[in-house]
């Protein structure tokens, strides 16, 4: 009787699916494979093999082999200055906005007066879009009527925030940085709500201070968050185009990848080869990063 009550478990557990059951999931699994090669990467095999062409989008397609790259780094003035700025934008996000992210879920995680309250505040900018975060920057930012140089009371000498190409990066930066930040917040306070309050009590019993429990036990822990979080802002500086075409259609020291790659695609003149070689460089930058952030982390956490 053992025996044959342990077969049947045996063979409820390997039961086969039924060809309903693989036609469910292969419907279900499918569709969104699907989906994704026709929506990602079919256009991205497609920019990749269009970067070795010469094309308007509308007469016949000549292939020039990788003239367009070399064109790309030595004959395009404005190549080099949008890679360095799309670099400043990830060094920017990833040294200041995450951390700060990071500093405020720590302080709402331990349970402040008004928590809620400042919780929804912060993460009001998320669900506002880059280019409304760039209409409000012109409005704040303004020569003519923006608050801040209203505030600063020089009407004859306004400061040019938005105009100098000096300093209307880092302001484009800024306000960037206040949309990323409630992101962040959100993401890591979601981690801190899921760290064992055991591990924190054993530290403080082995007499670890605040700080370092936090560095020691509480960081470590959200090692996942980490890699969600190192994404999320590799992604969103390197697709950063609304909020500086908003400004000044990303031109006088707003320059970025993306901002050449709408230019050269659907601009005045339709060069949909070149554009297509900025957009693959542009993807290669954001696998680079993505790829060695992932990697490092996750080997990080093999060796734990």
């Amino acid at each position: 009787m053992p025996q044959k009550t342990a077969r049947r478990a045996g063979r409820r557990a390997t039961r086969r699916f039924t060809r309903r059951d693989i036609a469910v999931l292969g419907v279900l699994l499918g569709i969104p494979v699907l989906l994704d090669i026709v929506i990602v990467w079919g256009p991205a095999l497609a920019s990749v093999g269009l970067s070795f062409t010469s094309w308007d989008g509308i007469g016949d397609i000549h292939w020039v082999g990788g003239d367009n790259y070399e064109n790309l780094v030595q004959d395009y003035p404005a190549f080099w200055p949008a890679v360095r700025h799309n670099l400043l934008w990830i060094a920017f996000l990833g040294l200041v906005a995450t951390p700060f992210g990071l500093f405020l879920a720590v302080l709402i995680d331990r349970g402040i007066r008004f928590s809620r309250f400042y919780q929804s505040v912060l993460y009001m900018p998320v669900v506002l879009s880059l280019a409304v975060v760039g209409f409000m920057a012109q409005l704040l930012l303004g020569t003519d009527q923006g608050v801040v140089n209203t505030i600063l009371n020089d009407p004859h000498d306004p400061v040019d925030w938005l105009g100098d190409s000096d300093i209307n990066l880092w302001m484009m930066m800024l306000a960037a940085s206040w949309r990323h930040t409630g992101y962040v917040m959100i993401l890591y306070l979601a981690g801190l709500k899921s760290v064992d309050p055991a591990l924190k009590e054993a530290a403080a019993i082995d007499g670890a201070n605040e700080r370092q429990t936090f560095f020691r036990v509480t960081l470590p822990t959200l090692r996942p968050v980490n890699v969600i979080v190192g994404v999320i802002t590799v992604i969103e500086a390197l697709r950063a185009f609304d909020i500086v075409y908003a400004v000044n259609k990303g031109r006088n020291g707003l320059e970025l990848l993306s901002v050449l790659i709408t230019d050269n695609i659907i601009g005045e003149a339709s060069r949909i080869g070149f554009g297509s070689a900025i957009a693959v460089v542009l993807l290669g930058v954001s696998l680079g990063f993505i790829v060695t952030f992932l990697v490092q982390e996750l080997r990080g956490a093999r060796e734990k």
